[in-house]
């Protein structure tokens, strides 16, 4: 080896694998056989492997004749199409059974082989189907460890999440009382430099059983540089394999965690004795993290759209506020404060038509003047964004630590405007599990002079104390910025344009949150579609206990309601802005039909739903019956585990508007939740032992606010009465 940086190292042809595994290599065309594993000997009994280079299996059937007869075998023809897809099998060859997986890559076929460990101790953990119902990460990845530990159960077990540099961080562990704990450690980017996590994005679980144990030589007479990037007992790289020993681990196991196709994490496993997992073991667990990987895209994705709502709500705000003065610059000054807080900075500057406004904590005049000059200078994009403007540039500014981090929009170069959000100083301390830096060692071989990296001695906690940062800027921020600066753009020209440009901006908006609820959808859909086959295949294929298996059914269970959430979603989308028809409507006859699906939809039929007057209303049928059906449907669910439950139901005639109450004696709605109740995704805490997803109030608000009325309601421990207000016909 001849390579200085950790990313130089060819480790996906090392030429050799590890013991526990057995490897063959067949032209994907001929299926004769080019490669080998120098082991195979031990579980075939072949005195003289080099007799198998350019023949068949079918040549040797007397030593070969397991394999042959194997479903995987005969089915070779039918996958070999489809590069880098792993089929599995298991055959007994010597009396012994062996996992069999094949696959193909490129003009190869490998055909892989490791014998079946029994674990006698793994039990399925009784939580798994919880994935979908945690909303706090800390606790998502906890639940995701404490079930692995049932299937792998190493020492330590972590879960590793990369950071924007390439470094990561221990965000979740899980570890025997004897491990010292890496919880919140840091690691640099060269402990999993980039060629390492690329291969963890394409083979997602990968062990190493024994980092003592002797390698197991590749053999052929054709083939050099043979890539195993998805060979399951894949040779490690010396530099890793020391690095595990440094640790004080003889044996480690990783999964991948996948989020949006990136590579976000690694749940990383590290035992103080050698240790192998069994195949089936592994995949489980690959199936596992999968769930949660998923789970908790689901729950960011939810965040994110409750984001965006608040956010296009703020911009509409903004933008109101805007179009009340008839230049930009006293639109910017007399809203200053609201701009500044959008990205969540501590300062403000304002340089427009000639004049600097200020507003929180922002640098000297001068120091601004100073930082003005240099951005048109030195930057080419309308927006500029840095957290480490001190650091980078604090002694040839003069800058000092309200000016840590910044962030430029150029509303337009030409005249000097822009405006300018600052960050305070942030004092960083990052604990990395040992000194980050790489220390190479120089070695001379052949006359030659070699430089290899030196894997790091101790993981004692190396605290590095990080001066001239802010906090980060996040995408949130960054989207928050933008916002500000779609509200200028479409407010500069206000006489003529200004009624176009508002109106283009809200068709804009709704398309937008179209296009993100039907991406929620669509792209949802088909991890959700996986997870459900990959649960069915869990409950067909393993032998589970009556236990077992209804916590395989709650996992369908849980997808399916994920599906129905991704439904409202998109109900609650075209609620906004679908075509209305409002008419005079009598809405007696779909209340008493709503009443009495609901009554059966959630099984309780000693509800006593009593209607009383039900005067016409003023309103879009479709967006009628939308309304009654999540009003109603609420009252007779959070009723239903009452003794007597009850819903009244009774509309009357109040000036010029008509008022329907709907009354019942369920749960009722604490008051200290009342300001998020018609919040998307927003369930009260009393409300979550009862099947939901917190969008249908959600509908409920926007369609009476697209139909002219108005929904509130009363509350207290005896029960609730939602009040809904429509206009007199």
């Amino acid at each position: 080896m001849n390579f200085v940086e950790c990313h130089e190292e060819p480790i996906h042809i090392p030429g050799y694998i590890q013991s526990f595994g057995y490897l063959i290599g067949i032209d994907a065309e001929s299926r004769s056989i080019i490669f080998f594993s120098r082991n195979i000997a031990d579980i075939f009994g072949i005195e003289n492997a080099e007799q198998l280079f350019d023949s068949t299996f079918m040549d040797f059937p007397e030593i070969f004749g397991p394999v042959l007869d194997s479903d995987l075998y005969i089915s070779l023809k039918d996958f070999t199409k489809r590069e880098n897809e792993t089929h599995f099998d298991k055959v007994f060859i010597g009396g012994k059974e062996y996992h069999f997986s094949a696959f193909r890559s490129g003009n190869h076929i490998f055909m892989e082989f490791e014998a079946v460990v029994k674990n006698l101790n793994k039990r399925i953990s009784n939580k798994y189907d919880n994935f979908y119902v945690i909303d706090n990460e800390k606790e998502l990845w906890e639940q995701l460890l404490g079930t692995l530990s049932k299937i792998v159960n190493y020492d330590r077990m972590m879960v590793y999440k990369f950071m924007m540099d390439g470094s990561g961080k221990v965000i979740a562990e899980r570890r025997n009382d004897h491990m010292e704990s890496y919880l919140g450690l840091h690691y640099p980017e060269s402990d999993i430099p980039r060629q390492a996590r690329e291969l963890y994005l394409k083979k997602r679980k990968r062990i190493f059983s024994n980092v003592y144990a002797e390698t197991v030589p590749i053999v052929s007479k054709t083939e050099d540089n043979i890539d195993l990037t998805f060979v399951a007992s894949r040779g490690m790289s010396p530099v890793h394999g020391q690095y595990i020993k440094n640790s004080g681990a003889s044996s480690s196991f990783s999964i991948s965690i996948i989020i949006d196709d990136h590579l976000w994490g690694l749940v990383t496993c590290q035992n103080s004795e050698a240790k192998h997992v069994d195949l089936e073991d592994r995949v489980q667990a690959g199936i596992f993290t999968a769930l949660a990987s998923n789970a908790y895209s689901s729950f960011k994705s939810k965040n994110a759209l409750n984001y965006q709502l608040e956010l296009n709500e703020k911009s509409s705000q903004l933008k109101a506020e805007f179009l009340k003065h008839n230049n930009l610059f006293d639109s910017l000054a007399d809203n200053k404060g609201k701009i500044r807080k959008l990205p969540e900075a501590d300062g403000l500057v304002i340089i427009s038509e000639g004049n600097t406004v200020t507003v929180g904590t922002v640098p000297e005049r001068a120091t601004i003047d100073t930082i003005t000059h240099w951005a048109l200078e030195n930057t080419t994009e309308s927006i500029f964004v840095s957290r480490s403007f001190l650091k980078d540039y604090g002694n040839e500014l003069e800058l000092d630590e309200s000016a840590a981090g910044i962030i430029i929009y150029f509303i337009e170069r030409s005249k000097k405007e822009m405006l300018i959000w600052f960050r305070k100083e942030f004092d960083e301390h990052i604990d990395w599990a040992g000194n980050p830096e790489k220390k190479i060692e120089v070695l001379m071989k052949d006359g030659e002079e070699k430089h290899i990296v030196s894997p790091r001695t101790s993981f004692h906690i190396f605290t590095e104390n990080i001066k001239g940062n802010s906090r980060r800027w996040n995408s949130r921020d960054i989207s928050a910025v933008q916002a500000v600066r779609d509200v200028i753009l479409e407010t500069s020209h206000k006489q003529y344009n200004a009624i176009k440009a508002l109106n283009n901006e809200l068709s804009k908006l709704n398309e937008e949150l179209d296009s993100f609820s039907y991406t929620i959808s669509h792209d949802l859909g088909t991890p959700l579609t996986v997870m459900k086959l990959n649960a069915q295949m869990l409950l067909s294929n393993f032998e589970n206990t009556e236990k077992n298996k209804n916590k395989l059914t709650s996992i369908v269970e849980e997808i399916d309601n994920m599906a129905e959430m991704m439904h409202d979603v998109l109900q609650l989308s075209r609620a906004k802005h679908s075509e209305i028809d409002l008419e005079r409507l009598h809405p007696l006859n779909m209340i008493q039909k709503i009443s009495e699906n609901a009554k059966i939809t959630f099984d309780t039929p000693k509800t006593v739903v009593i209607i009383k007057d039900c005067p016409d209303v003023l309103a879009d049928k479709t967006m009628l019956n939308q309304v009654f059906l999540n009003v109603i449907n609420n009252a007779v669910k959070y009723s239903s585990h009452q003794n007597e439950p009850k819903v009244d139901i009774w509309g009357s005639e109040e000036g010029e508007t008509v008022v329907y109450r709907i009354s019942d004696n369920g749960i009722g709605i604490p008051e200290q939740e009342k300001h998020k109740m018609f919040k998307i995704f927003n369930r009260m805490d009393n409300a979550k032992t009862f099947k939901g997803n917190g969008v249908g109030l959600s509908i409920v608000h926007r369609i009476m606010k697209r139909i002219g009325g108005n929904v509130d309601y009363e509350s207290n421990k005896e029960g609730t009465c939602f009040i809904l207000t429509f206009k007199k016909p």
